[in-house]
């Protein structure tokens, strides 16, 4: 299926991200992270990106790939806790990280979206996050190099607020379980949470679908996100879905 949005292939619509690029991802652990596109980044050679998104992958899956390759040079996300590579750089001064609350990155994503340039939030008042010291990126002596600087607040109706920047990206790349070839997308369940906020922050944002339809086919009032933020659409077709914890329980022999 052609015509509309639709790109070819990974490769081509991911081919003018340059050094330096700022990407906001879609996902939410490993759900309804765009693989095929950072796949076809990562065979690019791209780097020095600065990337948005709520995690940075795995260990050799998702955004982990480029994070493996060296081709991250700062993340902003609100956990990180699954990457051991991740840890291995941040505190070994090769990669810059600004965590902030999971809540505050959706809604930076958000008002970049919708051309909001800042907000204020209750949500980081009188920590580091609003008082600045967080560290941002480590020497290689284990002290801090950069940290972060101190946030505007201010009080409303007897409430203290921070002033949060909304977030604006040369690229977004997200994954959606149904797309048309104008753009018009449906997440399905957890891919709901960031992949919408992400594709809205992008200048360019490119989407890979694991269905392809013809506009029209998709109830309008069914469509997450609206063509409108979709510049550029992938036809990657269906995918594995990773588990990225799996417990089991132990048998009653005591196996398991």
């Amino acid at each position: 299926m052609s015509g509309g949005k639709v790109v070819a292939g990974a490769a081509e619509a991911v081919a003018d991200i340059a050094d330096g690029a700022r990407l906001a991802v879609g996902g939410f652990g490993l759900s309804g992270i765009p693989d095929t596109l950072i796949t076809a980044l990562a065979e690019g050679d791209a780097t020095g990106l600065e990337v948005y998104s709520n995690n940075c992958g795995v260990d050799g899956h998702g955004l982990g790939v480029l994070l493996a390759a060296g081709r991250i040079s700062r993340v902003t996300a609100s956990y990180v806790g699954e990457n051991k590579e991740f840890a291995r750089q941040c505190l070994a001064g090769e990669l810059e990280v600004e965590l902030t609350p999971q809540g505050t990155l959706s809604e930076r994503l958000r008002a970049g979206g919708v051309g909001v340039p800042a907000f204020y939030t209750p949500a980081g008042v009188g920590t580091p996050i609003a008082d600045g010291g967080l560290p941002w990126r480590y020497a290689v002596d284990g002290s801090v190099a950069v940290a972060s600087p101190p946030k505007e607040t201010r009080e409303f109706d007897g409430v203290e607020y921070v002033l949060e920047k909304a977030i604006n990206a040369d690229f977004a790349l997200v994954h959606a379980a149904l797309g048309d070839t104008e753009g018009n997308l449906v997440f399905h369940k957890t891919a709901m949470n960031f992949n919408p906020l992400a594709a809205m922050a992008g200048r360019i944002t490119i989407a890979e679908v694991e269905r392809l339809v013809e506009p029209g086919q998709i109830d309008p009032e069914q469509v997450h996100l609206p063509g409108v933020f979709v510049q550029r659409v992938v036809h990657s077709g269906a995918q594995d879905k990773r588990i990225e914890k799996r417990t089991v329980r132990a048998s009653e022999e005591g196996g398991q």
